[in-house]
C-alpha cells in the first residue's frame, strides 16, 4: 500500500499531466472494451460520501465491482474498505453478484492518490468524491484518461475551477465519454415527472422561483494536537472556502441546480448579502485559522433572462427552522417543485415515489445504462453552471456588490493553495466583510 503523505503540489500537477500526456499519445484505456461491459470503480475519495457512492454503485446494475481506492488518510481508505466488504456479504449487492475486490496494491494514500485510482488499468468507472477544491484537477485528469466519471456536486470552489471543468467538458464530448453529476434530484422520479410538467407549460411561463436551504448546522471537527494545517483543513474541509466554497457552494447548489433546470438556463447576474451569526453554537469562537471562515448565512436576488427573479437563502444555524425547497411561480399556476405538487395538486403520490428508485443509486443505474447502451450523458456541464450560480452568490454576498455571470466565470480568483505540500504553512482568509472584501 502507498502511503506517502507528504507529495508536493509539483507531484501532484505530474501525475496529472502524466495522463494527459498517455491521452495525446492514444495509449489511454477505453473506458469499455468491445465485449466487456464488466464496471470496474475506482473510489477518489473515501468518506462518508465516497463510501455511500460506492455503496450506491454496487446497488445500482449487475456486473459491477469495486476495484480500487484512494483518499489523502490512510484511515479513509481503511474505513472504507472494510465497509465495502461487509456491504458485499447482504442485501441487494449479493443478490446482484457484484463484488469488492481491493487488493493492498489498489489502495493509495496521499495528495497523489487520486491518479494512481483513475490511472489504473484496472479502473474504467470513476468515482470522484473528495473535498470540492480538488474537483476540476480530477476531472481533468479522469476524462484526460477517458474514463467514465460519476462526480460529486459541486464540482469546482471558483471561476477559476469552472473554467477547467467546462474545458474538460468540451473535451469529454468529443471523445464520447459517459458524465453523471451528484446532483440526484434529477435522477429522482418525483423530479423528473413535476419538472417534465413544468417544461410542458402547466404553470405557463416562470415569472419568480424562491429556493432554500436553510437547516441546522453542520458538523465541525477540532483540530488534534500535533496536526499540520493541511491535515486539520483537509480533516476540517467544510470550513475553508478553498476546499468547501461555503455551503451556498457546498449544500444550495442542489436547489439552485433545479432553478436552472426549470428555467433550461442560468441567472445572468445576482445580488446578495451574508454574513456569520454573532454566536453559532455549531462552531467555537476563534481566529479563521483555528475555526474557518465561511458565513452562516446567505440572502441572494438571482435574475434569469426575461428579468425573472429568484430569491434564494441558506444558513447553517442550529434552533432555526428547518426549509429545503424550491418554489416556481408561472404565469398560470405555481409549482412546489420538492414536493412534486403543481397548482396544489399532487403529480406524483409521495408513497409511489419513495417506493421508487433511491435516487442516489439511480443516477449510477442510468450511468452504467447509457455505458452498455453507447446512449450519450454527460452532466458536466449542467453542473458546472449550477455550481458557478452558487459560486457567484458568495462573490456578491462577501464583499455587497452584485456580481454578473461573465464576471464570476472569468474571475481571476484562484483560491487553490499554490505549492501544496503536507507540512506546509496554509494561511486563512480573514472571514468576508461586505463593503470592504474585494471582488475578484
Amino acid at each position: 500500500m502507498s502511503s506517502n503523505v507528504s507529495a508536493t503540489r509539483r507531484d501532484f500537477l505530474k501525475t496529472a499531466t502524466t495522463t494527459s500526456a498517455v491521452l495525446a499519445a492514444g495509449g489511454a484505456l477505453n473506458a469499455h472494451a468491445a465485449g466487456d461491459d464488466q464496471i470496474k470503480v475506482g473510489v477518489v475519495g473515501c468518506g462518508g460520501r465516497g463510501s455511500g457512492a460506492a455503496e450506491n454503485v454496487l446497488n445500482s446494475a449487475q456486473g459491477v465491482k469495486v476495484v480500487a481506492l484512494a483518499d489523502v488518510f490512510k484511515n479513509k481508505v481503511d474505513s472504507a474498505r472494510r465497509r465495502l466488504a461487509n456491504a458485499a456479504e447482504r442485501g441487494r449487492i449479493k443478490e446482484l453478484g457484484n463484488k469488492v475486490e481491493i487488493t493492498d496494491d489498489r489502495c493509495f494514500v496521499g495528495l497523489d492518490a487520486f491518479a494512481n485510482v483513475i490511472n489504473s488499468p484496472e479502473v474504467n468507472y470513476v468515482i470522484l468524491a473528495t473535498p470540492p477544491g480538488f474537483r476540476p484537477l480530477h476531472i481533468q485528469a479522469a476524462i484526460a484518461a477517458k474514463k467514465s466519471l460519476f462526480t460529486e456536486k459541486p464540482v469546482g470552489v471558483d471561476g477559476a475551477g469552472i473554467r477547467k471543468v467546462l474545458a474538460a467538458y468540451d473535451l469529454a464530448v468529443k471523445m464520447g465519454l459517459h458524465v453523471v453529476a451528484g446532483t440526484q434530484r434529477r435522477h429522482q422520479h418525483g423530479y423528473l415527472e413535476t419538472m417534465k410538467r413544468v417544461h410542458d407549460g402547466e404553470i405557463g411561463d416562470i415569472a419568480a422561483m424562491r429556493v432554500y436551504w436553510n437547516n441546522q448546522g453542520i458538523w465541525f471537527r477540532p483540530r488534534q494536537e500535533g496536526m499540520t494545517d493541511l491535515q486539520y483543513q483537509l480533516n476540517n474541509w467544510y470550513h475553508f472556502v478553498w476546499l468547501c466554497g461555503d455551503h451556498i457552494v457546498e449544500q444550495h447548489v442542489h436547489n439552485l441546480d433545479v432553478a436552472n433546470w426549470a428555467m433550461k438556463s442560468h441567472p445572468e447576474r445576482c445580488d446578495g448579502a451574508g454574513g456569520r451569526a454573532g454566536h453559532n453554537p455549531a462552531r467555537p469562537e476563534g481566529p479563521p485559522e483555528e475555526v474557518g471562515h465561511i458565513f452562516d448565512h446567505f440572502s441572494i436576488d438571482y435574475v434569469y433572462p426575461g428579468d425573472v427573479h429568484m430569491y434564494s437563502a441558506c444558513r447553517h444555524i442550529p434552533g432555526t427552522q428547518n426549509n429545503v425547497s424550491e418554489t416556481l411561480i408561472g404565469r398560470k399556476g405555481d409549482c412546489q417543485a420538492n414536493a412534486y405538487r403543481i397548482n396544489g395538486k399532487a403529480v406524483v403520490d409521495r408513497a409511489a415515489d419513495r417506493r421508487a428508485a433511491d435516487p442516489y443509486v439511480q443516477e449510477h443505474t442510468d450511468l452504467i445504462d447509457c455505458i452498455r447502451s453507447a446512449k450519450p450523458i454527460n452532466e458536466l456541464k449542467q453542473v458546472a453552471e449550477s455550481t458557478l450560480t452558487a459560486i457567484m452568490g458568495r462573490m456578491s454576498a462577501y464583499t455587497g456588490k452584485p456580481v454578473t455571470w461573465e464576471f464570476a466565470l472569468e474571475s481571476k480568483l484562484d483560491t487553490f493553495p499554490q505549492n501544496l505540500a503536507w507540512d506546509m504553512k496554509l494561511p486563512v482568509d480573514p472571514v468576508a466583510i461586505p463593503g470592504k472584501t474585494k471582488l475578484i
